[in-house]
Parts: structure tokens; sequence; C-alpha cells
């Protein structure tokens, strides 16, 4: 499997530019594609999931133009797609939904549809609230059933965008173990400004910001280039940090403050650590915005 983005561009009506002349080749396993809200993400798997024309450069699934025409349905047969807002049927139970949307699918012989159905509840967890109306489900749940629609026809690829936004946190760390499951099966790519769920699930990773990529390569070297830009600071309770000091955490004791602190070091008395993730996609976000 070989996605291709070769000079995508996409801007919508007045004059709005989502998408800047993006470059960019995902192959295996679970792919993390972070960024602020409005970096592009959304508008780019849009693009890959045959729902919008880029205006310009070409997109390929396996050799298939995602735009034009005849190519397009030979993408759509190997594609599962969560969009962020699902909007399933409410009065439908999961199990009707979902008879509905392999329906769609093309799934039309009853016994392979049930089978089809059956599988991906079984995949999703959903066993146990098969024949609950969705309205009744929590927020995991319902979002568990948007996977399970999106696995329907056993996709090779699989786009998911920002799956665990508000999720509590149990339900947060089972839906990434899922994805996890599914990365090795076909091709995930996983779209969220959540950049916790990418450090807990992908082994590469682009960062999109304006429109333009500007990381790809693996959490470990972006951790890398940020070197020297996360630090430790302990201050007193009660007083206060400097206004320009970028305050990733901080955590209270009995008599001080332990404080993470994101770019130079702040004062002589901070300690150098391993940035995080967050901390090294912080770093970059803090040098883009700064026009460097």
């Amino acid at each position: 499997m070989r996605v291709c983005f070769e000079n995508v561009s996409k801007t919508y009506r007045g004059g709005v530019q989502a998408l800047n002349i993006v470059n960019l080749e995902i192959s295996t396993g679970m792919f993390g594609l972070i960024g602020p809200n409005g970096a592009g993400k959304t508008t780019l798997l849009r693009i890959l999931a045959t729902l919008l024309r880029p205006g310009q450069g070409r997109v390929t699934v396996d050799g298939f133009d995602v735009s034009d025409p005849q190519q397009k349905w030979a993408v759509k047969q190997i594609l599962g797609y969560l969009p962020q807002e699902l909007g399933p049927y409410p009065g439908l139970t999961v199990t009707e939904f979902l008879d509905y949307i392999a329906t769609l699918k093309n799934l039309h012989h009853p016994l392979v549809r049930a089978e089809a159905v059956d599988r991906v509840i079984q995949l999703a967890g959903l066993r146990g609230v098969a024949y609950q109306r969705i309205r009744t489900l929590s927020g995991g749940m319902k979002r568990r059933v948007g996977i399970a629609q999106a696995l329907l026809g056993t996709p090779k690829l699989l786009l998911v965008d920002e799956p665990t936004s508000g999720l509590d946190p149990e339900e947060r760390v089972r839906f990434r173990a899922l994805l996890a499951r599914l990365a090795a099966d076909c091709v995930v790519i996983l779209s969220t400004h959540i950049v916790e769920d990418v450090a807990n699930t992908c082994h590469d990773l682009a960062v999109l910001h304006l429109g333009q990529i500007r990381y790809r390569g693996s959490p470990q070297s972006l951790i890398h280039r940020a070197a020297g830009q996360a630090w430790e600071v302990e201050i007193p309770i009660g007083s206060t940090p400097p206004a320009d000091w970028r305050i990733v955490s901080q955590i209270q004791s009995d008599d001080h403050l332990n404080l993470r602190v994101n770019g130079p070091q702040p004062n002589d008395d901070a300690r150098p650590v391993t940035p995080t993730l967050e901390e090294a996609y912080l770093a970059l976000m803090n040098r883009e915005n700064a026009g460097q």
C-alpha cells in the first residue's frame, strides 16, 4: 500500500488556503498527522477519501488517482473513513446502522452482510451494545460504532479524523489500542491535534501547519531536534514566573512549584530534561510561529 501526495494545494471560496504544495508519501503501519486546529488536516483526509478534489496536484493510492472519476472507485473499494463528525442515525440500533452502511458498501448478499457486520462488531468491542439504539450510547461507544462502520469491507487504508476528541482518558487508551491492533493489517492514518495519541501509537508522523508539511519523520527524530528546549525549574509557591516563559506544565509540592518550560534556558537554576513528543511539537510550532 502506497499513498502519495504530489504538489497538492487546496483553496476554498473566499481565498482560504487549506493546503499549500503538500508532498507526502505514506506506505506502512500507523501514520500520525498532527497539527493545530485549522492546519488543513481534515481537508487532506477528505481529499484522500475522494470527497474533495485538490485545487492542484495529484493524490494516488496504489497508483489510482483519487480525483479521476474512473479510478477513484478502485480507491473506495479499499478505503475506510471515520470523519470527525460521523452523525449516525440515533434511532437505529448498532446492528441496524452497520447493516445499512454495509449495504451502501455493496455488501448486498444477506449472509455476507451479516457476517461482515458481526465481524466489525467483534473487532470494535461492541458485542455488549449491538442491539442498543445509538442515541443511548456513551461518546466512547459512539466512536467505536464509527470505527466499526469504517472497517466494513476490510479496508486496506483506514482514515481516522480526531478519533479521541471528547473521550475520557480510559476510552482514549482503549481506542488507541484498537487502532494499533488494526494497523497490523492495514495502513492507518491518524489525524489529530492530541500529540499524546500519536506518541503512544505511531512510528512515523508529519506535522501540518498552515497547510504545509513542516516536519516528516519519526517521533524520536522530532524529540532529538528539540534537545535543549525543555527545562525543569523550581520556584517558590506564591511567586509568579516571568511572562515570557513558555510553561508546559506545573506540579505543586509542599513548598514550591515544579515547572516544565519550553524554549531557551529560562534561568541559571533550570535543569535540562529530555523533551516529550508534545514538548518537541510545541518547540517546532514556536519556531514556525516566530518565522524561523
